[in-house]
């Protein structure tokens, strides 16, 4: 998982309840202040609905009149008239109208008028406006506070008038005071309530909804964080999770001066388990084993399920050792998990140390957690329980198959590798019978690389069957070449991976690869290891057949280095047999191993099989052996794997040849 993925899982794991309460709380006072300021902005409507409409009746029944004054004695309002200076001039002069202090001009009020007015506080009430202690200030009140109505309910005073005082402008620049009522009915507060209850029934459906929506959100999210950090095998934690919780723990400021083993434990011979048993009961043994391991751990260390039978750990340590004895107790419990069956732990262990917060912060776990898993590696296919520490050179090892991995194919495209030949002679003859085609890699980079450092990291990523193609390629354009120039040439053996026999054209494939060089069938021996015939038998006698209606021989490689090779030559139609060269080893018992070559020699001829001798490298070897009547000798005693043109130059010498005089000043031991 990528630094940038990692982020992004741990922002959801961080997502807690507290944000989504937050904003809802949040969205509750909006709406209560909502609800507040709609509640007053909607009754101060109503009252200036009213006082704006009184307005425009007092102002039309004034400017028609010529004598408005006469006409408001008339209808016994109280009203008055001021000069330009605010002087009363004329009307009642002891009147109850706050005149001096500051007025509510029109443009307060929400609704246009016909006219400019001015609205003044009447002293004797202080429900509608009200003036501060210096007369100079005035406001306009709430009108239908709590108070206000129960007390109209406890008196049954179904109606309210609120004296207030309306200011027009003369033409004189002075002011026409007019003593006014606000009649405020029971219906109006009715009303007013109506539409207030209407606000609070929406408000609360919409705090239900809200919290509906919450509790949901919180049972969603519950649901999504046990998809992606639950294992489905065990019903725990899974790798996700263990990559999350042990990045945070790892980059917290208290951890920095700790020592972390992050570990690889993998239950051995799962696989073997499951086809003992079933499915189902090797995955309730994960999960039985998971617990058991998160019980072993300490309770700030981690523990996890991630691919099949690995289990993630993370491990404070104070010294390797006791690392040690943590893991030991927890394989020594694992081992005995089921009363009838002893099994068998891996722990591959990678060490983070002690670091400053930038260091911390360039760890990919992804990565250590490999370089645990290539510990782990180390140990093998054995079913005993073991523990390996990652080290340095582990780490180059993995950094080299890193570099291989990535100039491989442009290798094969700028044809890097090279083909080197090692003869095989006839033991009493010594005449050239044979040779086979070896490979060699030559980089301006990494230099000239034999092939036991690149061979193996191809038979794991697949790319040895672009080798074997290759191989094919250049030996039967080499043979084709030699025989235009009119050498007598002997037939070349040519490795073919057992990866490449689950192709069913394999045949056809190395066929056409001759044809296209015009190099006859007969000129190749394509040759396979032991390992190879365990696969698919069935599929294998069939490429083996049709690779000899070709022409081609075969043969089998490292003839008894396994353990089933009596029974692979009963089966498959071979033409040549190779005897592993660790029968001529200098074993404790060379008489017991001269029998069993002398036997399969025997065993070779009767099934009219050719026999080839590889790793040969003393004289007392190829006596014995061209004694017993083995066909060909191949190893250092006659030659080393050389170049393709030393090996021409041998084809144009003598038909027979003298041992090699450089076998015995080199590293003993058979080269691919």
């Amino acid at each position: 998982m990528s630094k940038i993925d990692l982020k992004r899982a741990n922002r959801i794991l961080k997502k807690r309840p507290a944000a989504s309460a937050f904003i809802i709380l949040l969205i509750f006072v909006l709406l209560c202040a909502t609800f507040v300021s709609g509640y007053y902005v909607f009754a101060l409507y109503s009252v200036q609905l009213k006082m704006t409409g009184e307005a425009d009746s007092l102002y039309n029944m004034y400017s028609t009149e010529t004598d408005p004054l006469a006409l408001l004695r008339q209808s016994k309002r109280d009203s008055f008239t001021t000069d330009s200076d605010g002087r009363i001039i004329s009307g009642n002069k002891d009147n109850s109208c706050c005149y001096t202090a500051k007025p509510i001009p029109s443009s307060y009020f929400y609704l246009k008028t016909e006219t400019d007015f001015e609205v003044y506080a009447d002293k004797k009430s202080d429900m509608l406006i009200q003036a501060d202690q210096d007369g100079t200030d005035i406001k306009l009140l709430h009108l239908f506070d709590t108070n206000s109505i129960s007390d109209a309910i406890e008196n049954k005073d179904m109606s309210k008038s609120i004296p207030y005082w309306i200011a027009f402008p003369t033409d004189d620049g002075g002011k026409l005071f007019i003593r006014t009522y606000l009649d405020l009915s029971v219906g109006d507060v009715i009303f007013t309530a109506a539409i207030t209850g209407i606000f609070a029934f929406a408000f609360l459906l919409i705090l239900i909804v809200l919290f509906v929506y919450w509790i949901s959100n919180l049972s969603h999210r519950k649901s999504i964080r046990k998809l992606i950090f639950m294992d489905r095998i065990s019903g725990n934690h899974n790798w996700m999770w263990f990559l999350i919780r042990a990045d945070k723990i790892i980059n917290k400021r208290r951890n920095l001066s700790n020592s972390y083993a992050v570990v690889n434990l993998v239950f051995a011979r799962y696989r073997n388990f499951v086809l003992c048993h079933s499915i189902e009961h090797g995955e309730r043994m994960l999960s039985k084993i998971y617990l058991e391991i998160a019980s072993g751990v300490g309770p700030s260390d981690l523990a996890a399920h991630s691919t099949e039978a690995h289990f993630p750990l993370l491990i404070r340590f104070t010294d390797e050792e006791t690392l040690r004895s943590t893991l030991n107790n927890i394989i020594s419990k694992l081992e005995s998990i089921e009363k009838d069956h002893k099994f068998g732990f891996h722990a591959g262990v990678a060490v983070i140390p002690p670091q400053t917060k930038a260091e911390r912060r360039r760890i990919d776990l992804d990565n250590v957690y490999n370089f645990a898993s290539a510990a782990r590696m180390q140990l093998g296919e054995k079913d005993e329980s073991g523990i390996m520490f990652f080290d340095n050179k582990l780490l180059e090892e993995q950094k080299w198959i890193d570099k291989v991995t990535e100039k491989q194919k442009d290798a094969l495209k700028n044809e890097e590798f090279i083909v080197y030949y090692q003869p095989k002679y006839d033991p009493v003859s010594n005449k050239l019978q044979g040779a086979e085609a070896l490979i060699r890699w030559q980089n301006d980079e990494l230099g000239f690389i034999s092939p036991g450092r690149f061979i193996p990291i191809f038979e794991n990523n697949g790319f040895i069957t672009e080798i074997d193609h290759y191989m094919i390629e250049h030996v039967a354009r080499n043979q084709a070449q030699w025989l235009s120039k009119g050498y007598d040439i002997v037939p070349v053996s040519v490795n073919v991976s057992r990866a490449h026999f689950i192709e069913d054209d394999l045949a056809e494939q190395i066929r056409d690869i001759a044809i296209s060089q015009n190099c006859p069938p007969e000129y190749i021996e394509i040759e396979l290891t032991e390992s190879a015939f365990f696969d698919d038998k069935d599929k294998m006698i069939e490429t083996i057949k049709k690779l000899q209606s070709y022409g081609f021989a075969v043969s089998m490689d490292d003839f008894g280095s396994g353990y089933s090779s009596l029974n692979s030559l009963k089966d498959l139609p071979l033409n040549i047999l190779k005897l592993d060269a660790g029968f001529f080893s200098n074993g404790d018992d060379l008489e017991r191993s001269e029998v069993v070559v002398a036997e399969a020699i025997k065993l070779a001829k009767n099934l009219n099989m050719k026999t080839v001798a590889e790793g040969i490298e003393e004289k007392p070897q190829v006596d014995f052996l061209a004694r017993e009547g083995c066909d060909m000798i191949q190893g250092y005693y006659f030659a080393k794997p050389m170049p393709a043109s030393d090996y021409e130059d041998r084809m144009n010498r003598d038909e027979t040849v003298s041992p090699s005089k450089e076998a015995s000043s080199d590293t003993p031991g058979h080269l691919e």
